[in-house]
């Protein structure tokens, strides 16, 4: 199977790897899960850092690999699986750590999501495009549903960002680690039919709230002063607040 099909681009400076296990975890961990573990670079800095790792890999050479390895850490446990078809809460509560495929980020940061408390937290390096995505500002290029969505679920911090050369092969273009601390959801407020709104007040973004809400919810949104504004210039806040009386009547 060949590596690049696969999306991978595997870190190779020491420095970075260790700066994402000391943020992965700070201290002892019980239990880390790491995405997409590849020649186990750093694999080799979380162990020491948890009682328990479980690396999944989806590459059936570089599982072995990876096991080969580090045949002598007990600690551990190498699962050749597809991360999107694993069930990650089942170990318990983790911290969640990789470099993940770049064509795979966003559902993968879906799944981490719906984590909820069984998440401790993640570090994860990704397209620094995507970064910026998660942590933009309303009103801005890059603000959208997914920047909604991880707010929602967690507090995204770009710790650091790396050039191509950092990775082998090197892509072609720069990366960050981003660190998600999840956050509880308000008490009042159901998710999935919050998260629903908010997906279909982004379906077009360059409309209005008014053309793209009414066809679902009626024309009591065309009462709202927000009416003409696009989703793009509410912050995570108004959103809540607009759900909040849609619910209400």
């Amino acid at each position: 199977m060949a590596r690049q099909r696969l999306g991978q681009h595997f870190l190779h400076s020491r420095s970075a790897l260790e700066r994402l296990a000391e943020a992965a975890c700070p201290s002892r961990e019980p239990l880390v899960i790491e995405i997409g573990p590849g020649r186990g670079a750093l694999t080799e800095h979380l162990l020491g850092r948890a009682d328990r790792i479980i690396a999944i890999e989806l590459d059936r050479a570089l599982a072995q690999s990876v096991r080969r390895r580090f045949r002598q850490s007990p600690e551990l446990e190498v699962i050749e699986a597809d991360v999107l078809e694993t069930d990650l809460g089942q170990w318990g509560p983790a911290v969640v750590a990789g470099n993940l495929p770049y064509y795979i980020t966003s559902p993968v940061l879906e799944k981490l999501y719906a984590l909820g408390p069984l998440l401790r937290h993640a570090i994860v390096l990704i397209q620094k495009e995507v970064a910026e995505r998660l942590t933009a500002r309303p009103g801005t290029r890059d603000y959208g549903y997914l920047t909604v969505l991880t707010n929602f679920h967690c507090r995204p911090e770009v710790l650091f960002t790396l050039p191509p050369g950092a990775f082998t092969p090197p892509p072609k273009v720069d990366s960050a680690a981003v660190r998600l601390t999840p956050i509880p959801p308000p008490a009042d407020l159901k998710p999935a039919p919050f998260l629903e709104f908010v997906a279909r007040a982004f379906r077009q973004k360059r409309k209005t709230l008014r053309n793209n809400l009414v066809p679902y919810y009626g024309p009591k949104v065309e009462e709202w002063p927000e009416a003409r504004l696009r989703a793009e210039q509410l912050s995570l806040e108004q959103f809540m607040e607009l759900h909040k009386r849609l619910v209400e009547g």
